[in-house]
């Protein structure tokens, strides 16, 4: 028993021996050592890509929506950027300080405000974010990774987890940037008076639908539907990922020009002029785009508003409702109160407003009847409400599109497609 203990003890002495050198040779380094290297090795990547890197930022409040930027990394902790968040940031060059650091993981920490900080400003009148959060970005990022051919770094922020990522850029990108381009025309395409909108590339016919607020483009035809976000570029616009139909892959549009005067847009697609004209009517009507806006508020038990009122040839808030003291906004309340009427509303010091029964057509056509009021009308707003009801019981009625994944939807006058409304779901 004796001899069978000693060689037990024997071979498990042996066994933690080979084990412990199995860990000097793996780990030959100190934990500090190990992410001073990795530290190095981003380090060295950032400041060593001649032309920069273009970033792409997608804040957690809006985590669809991509926010781009220019970055030129030095060694001495100082970066240059630009950014789209309008067209000065495009435009004007900033400089501010850089970290790397170990913080648990490796980190770049963006240490003195700059464009980035738009993004996450906590006063919401700077981003039109959340007071305290902003659009709940950040300006300290986890380095998550590096791609083997080392032209693209993923981030991820440390306090909001917002996502984002980093692309070398080329000779020609970063030139455009300090050479102080800036094509800013795309984003007159909500200048059209008409609503529906036309993409001629010589190659097919499609419907564009353009969300400014949420920076995203849909594209569609009988063949293809595609929806991506998009962001400014000093040529025009890029997508944040590839549209590919007809034998060719589209990565955004270039020197864009608006005509006012012939309601034309023309823009450059791989070097060729292509076009977008307006309609009143598209080319795919989405047959179930309304019922998916009324059940959706139907279903959560809410209501959905417009900030902007009621768009008329050209001009938001056409009936002026931003004239009464202490409005807010437009809404619209499904079975409000399980009424079987709908509540077509003002919010303002108090809310009032026309009640409506919504129909929808298999054709993808809604049409509304009036059965009165909600709540007294003010006798300031007696014309205002009237303006309501005459609008929204057009016999034609209305089309609606969903303009994104967030629950915002377009509600189009079928008549002449020149009256519309912009619905978000509160």
């Amino acid at each position: 028993m004796r001899t069978n203990l000693y060689l037990y003890i024997f071979l498990t002495t042996l066994f933690f021996a080979a084990c412990k050198k199995d860990d000097d040779n793996v780990f030959k380094q100190s934990p500090d050592e190990r992410i001073n290297e990795v530290l190095s090795t981003y380090s060295t990547a950032l400041t060593s890509a001649e032309y920069g890197w273009k970033g792409l930022v997608y804040p957690s409040a809006i985590s669809k929506v991509p926010f781009s930027f220019y970055f030129s990394f030095d060694t001495a902790n100082r970066v240059q950027m630009y950014s789209d968040w309008d067209s000065a940031t495009l435009s004007v060059m900033q400089e501010s300080s850089y970290r790397l650091k170990a913080l648990q993981q490796p980190c770049l920490l963006f240490d003195t405000y700059n464009y980035i900080h738009i993004l996450c400003d906590p006063d919401a009148g700077v981003n039109g974010g959340y007071y305290g959060g902003g659009l709940l970005s950040d300006f300290e990022f986890i380095l998550d990774g590096i791609s083997s051919n080392g032209d693209t770094i993923k981030l991820t922020g440390r306090q909001h987890s917002s996502k984002a990522v980093l692309v070398k850029a080329t000779s020609k990108e970063a030139q455009d940037y300090y050479d102080r381009k800036r094509n800013w025309d795309f984003e007159k395409v909500s200048r059209f008076l008409t609503y529906f909108k036309k993409l001629h590339t010589g190659k097919g016919d499609y419907d564009i639908y353009v969300n400014p607020s949420f920076k995203s483009i849909k594209i569609v035809n009988a063949n293809v539907k595609f929806s991506a976000g998009y962001y400014f570029t000093p040529n025009g616009v890029a997508f944040d990922k590839p549209f590919t139909d007809a034998g060719e892959t589209i990565n955004g549009f270039e020197d864009a020009t608006w005509s006012e005067e012939n309601q034309l847009m023309t823009l450059k697609v791989n070097d060729r002029t292509v076009t977008i004209t307006s309609d009143k009517k598209p080319y795919i009507v989405d047959s179930t785009a309304g019922t998916r806006w009324y059940n959706t508020a139907l279903n959560a038990a809410n209501y959905y508003y417009a900030d902007r009122g009621i768009h008329v040839d050209g001009q938001d808030d056409y009936y002026n409702f931003k004239s009464i003291s202490g409005f807010e906004y437009l809404f619209y309340y499904p079975n409000f109160q399980s009424s079987g009427y709908d509540f077509n509303g003002l919010m303002e010091n108090s809310y009032y407003g026309p009640a409506f029964k919504a129909r929808f057509s298999t054709a993808g056509i809604a049409t509304f009847t009036y059965g009165g009021t909600f709540y007294t009308i003010p006798d300031y707003s007696n014309t205002t409400i009237s303006n309501i009801v005459t609008k929204i019981t057009e016999s034609t009625g209305y089309y609606f599109v969903q303009t994104s994944d967030n629950n915002t939807y377009d509600m189009v006058n079928v008549k002449d497609a020149r009256s519309w409304i912009s619905w978000q779901l509160f």
